[in-house]
């Protein structure tokens, strides 16, 4: 008797997953794949906005992975101390936990599982889920297929998606508050999205109550980084950074207004939790 098979795709709200499902949609038709979002209810109104919109090119639904306790609920169970790169609590118990819940009894049943990951071939492999389970096999399609960031920006266009909005001030999807953002991305949330800066100021005021040693940005407050002052200086800065980068890149031909610059690129800092940010 043959072993049962099926295949899934996680989306992060983020450009590469999208673009991989588009990907395999277009050039594996015969593949019967569950593509599904992990929700950790704090993310950015365009991310679901996004998904729809995704939805109606793909012509299913993507499974919504709804963890059973929120963020507020694991906060707490951390001592009210903040997520931080030394302490990814947000990735495990709201993306990761959900995932492998909801494949354990698939998995038991003896069903071989394939998943799908957006690892570009520009890239080298990024941080993320790692198959613990004989039956889970991680399969990299842009990596075999050669596909880089100039092919994962022309397979949205040709899909007529394009980027999701966040992408005109911001580089990553994943929660409002995520720690790996920079300086200027928090700026951006606070001129774009000013009551979800004024919550992560809040869980920051909390945590520090608690006795958190960490603030979201690292080696500043929210508070201290809202400032008027210290808003331009961070401003000021950032242009400087983009100034410098755009005069040592050049121009592609087949795209010349220029690609959007990514952030963690601009700034040097390329690790980041792959299950939220791809």
């Amino acid at each position: 008797m043959s072993m049962e098979e099926m295949h899934v795709l996680g989306l992060s709200g983020g450009r590469d997953s999208a673009a991989l499902a588009v990907h395999m949609r277009q050039n594996y038709p015969e593949l019967k794949i569950d593509y599904f979002f992990t929700d950790t209810g704090k993310e950015l109104p365009e991310v679901y906005e996004f998904l729809v919109r995704l939805e109606g090119f793909l012509g299913q639904q993507i499974l919504r992975l709804n963890p059973n306790r929120d963020f507020d609920y694991w906060l707490k169970q951390n001592n009210n101390f903040l997520p931080s790169p030394q302490s990814r609590w947000c990735t495990k118990n709201l993306k990761i936990l959900p995932f492998e819940q909801w494949l354990r009894p698939i998995l038991a049943a003896g069903t071989k599982v394939t998943s799908y990951v957006a690892i570009r071939a520009d890239e080298e492999f990024r941080e993320g889920y790692n198959s613990k389970h004989p039956n889970l096999v991680v399969r990299l399609p842009f990596k075999e297929d050669g596909i880089d960031k100039a092919g994962v920006l022309d397979i949205l266009h040709g899909a007529g998606l394009g980027l999701p909005k966040y992408y005109e001030w911001r580089s990553r999807s994943g929660c409002t508050f995520c720690f790996f953002q920079q300086k200027i991305e928090w700026v951006r949330l606070l001129e774009h999205h000013p009551e979800a800066f004024e919550e992560a100021k809040s869980y920051e005021k909390n945590a520090k109550d608690h006795g958190s040693p960490f603030t979201w940005s690292q080696g500043e407050s929210l508070e201290a980084l809202a400032k008027e002052a210290r808003i331009r200086q961070i401003k000021e800065e950032h242009e400087k950074r983009v100034a410098r980068m755009k005069a040592n890149v050049l121009q592609n031909p087949l795209r010349p207004e220029g690609e959007p610059l990514d952030i963690d690129v601009l700034y040097g800092q390329a690790k980041v939790c792959l299950a939220c940010h791809k």
